[in-house]
């Protein structure tokens, strides 16, 4: 029998969605059924541009972010109170859910979806959750009500929600620098995040940067500040970013922008899981934009000690000065000397980390009929 997957991704970036349509091709061409839900519908048309077809489950859950990508706490916590407590949201997204789960082997959870980490608990329905998240994220979900509650309930809420993730069929961490591990404690298991394959695509980035900014981004003046800012490097730009689409050369979706930035002089983004991952699998320098968004600052953290060729620049408000600091970082990277990228190697490590993803998501049926 063919393995029958519910695939929830959440659309509070793009991140999970490139994951999703990246896992959910493989798994569907290994044989597996694959039915996809998302959080909005933004989320549902990028998965489109993808060939996935993804139902909206509710737009209720959604993390709050500024025009700059800083994550809004308080309009955050405000907001899943509301979709935890408030009838007619979490309850009603569980109804849905349930009935999706009678004709189903495994349901992923990807990334932290309340109703889901709910039903990941419960006896009836907690041998099917499996939940996928990036090891950032999960200490940003941990740590995210310290400073605003005593530090005896802020461990206490850690502590559910580690007892609530543990109780699930199993839980997948990934990371962008990660070895391929696939042991486990006892269903806790470690895998590389999932990346693109590159196909043969125009040259238009070879001496340029292959720009991508998450639909959060939506300031006109730091668009114009990093276009002008790269601009003063002598590098082109390939822009893309749903938050911009429409403004200058800016493109809403590119579906071929991860072979872009795989043959780019550089790669521009926030450091998010997959444009890092994209940058340490093709041996590319990377230029990160940083927010306030506790996940990415601890990804740029971890680029820093990990040595990858990277610069970090800092929207502080000033134009003039975003401006100086893309140039000057844009330079430094193109200076520095680029390991010898050898592009067919690139293809593989991307491939072994489908491949890694695709072969656990598989043999978690296997493994719990065995138990």
């Amino acid at each position: 029998m063919n393995l029958r997957i519910i695939y929830l991704a959440t659309a509070d970036a793009r991140g999970h969605l490139m994951r999703a349509q990246l896992l959910v091709h493989a798994l569907r061409n290994a044989g597996a059924q694959v039915t996809v839900l998302t959080t909005s519908v933004p989320g549902q048309r990028f998965l489109q541009q993808f060939d996935i077809e993804a139902q909206v489950l509710s737009e209720h859950y959604a993390v709050q972010f500024d025009d700059r990508q800083n994550m809004l706490r308080k309009a955050t916590n405000r907001n899943v109170a509301h979709y935890l407590f408030l009838p007619g949201r979490m309850l009603r997204d569980i109804w849905q859910l349930q009935r999706l789960f009678r004709d189903a082997d495994i349901v992923i959870n990807d990334s932290f979806h309340p109703a889901l980490i709910y039903m990941g608990m419960l006896p009836v329905w907690r041998r099917k959750v499996v939940h996928i998240y990036g090891t950032s994220l999960k200490v940003a979900l941990l740590k995210n009500f310290e400073g605003m509650w005593s530090r005896p309930f802020a461990r206490l809420f850690g502590w559910i929600v580690g007892r609530q993730l543990n109780a699930a069929l199993a839980c997948i961490e990934h990371d962008f620098a990660c070895a391929i591990d696939d042991t486990h404690a006892p269903t806790l298991y470690r895998l590389p995040t999932p990346v693109a394959l590159a196909t043969p695509s125009s040259s238009e980035t070879e001496d340029g940067a292959a720009v991508y900014l998450n639909p959060h981004f939506s300031d006109p003046a730091l668009a114009d500040a990093l276009t002008a800012g790269l601009a003063d490097a002598s590098v082109s730009a390939h822009l893309v970013g749903e938050g911009y689409a429409g403004f200058g050369d800016w493109l809403a979706v590119d579906r071929l922008w991860a072979s872009r930035a795989a043959c780019a002089k550089l790669i521009v983004s926030a450091p998010g899981m997959a444009a890092l991952s994209l940058a340490l699998v093709y041996q590319k320098p990377i230029l990160l934009i940083l927010c306030d968004q506790p996940e990415q600052m601890a990804n740029a953290g971890q680029a820093t000690q990990l040595q990858l060729l990277h610069r970090i620049v800092t929207w502080r408000g000033d134009a003039a000065d975003f401006q100086r600091q893309v140039t000057e970082a844009t330079k430094q990277l193109c200076a520095a000397p680029v390991p010898n990228s050898d592009g067919s190697l690139g293809l593989e490590r991307a491939q072994a980390r489908i491949d890694a993803w695709v072969n656990r998501l598989l043999a978690l049926k296997v493994d719990h009929t065995c138990q």
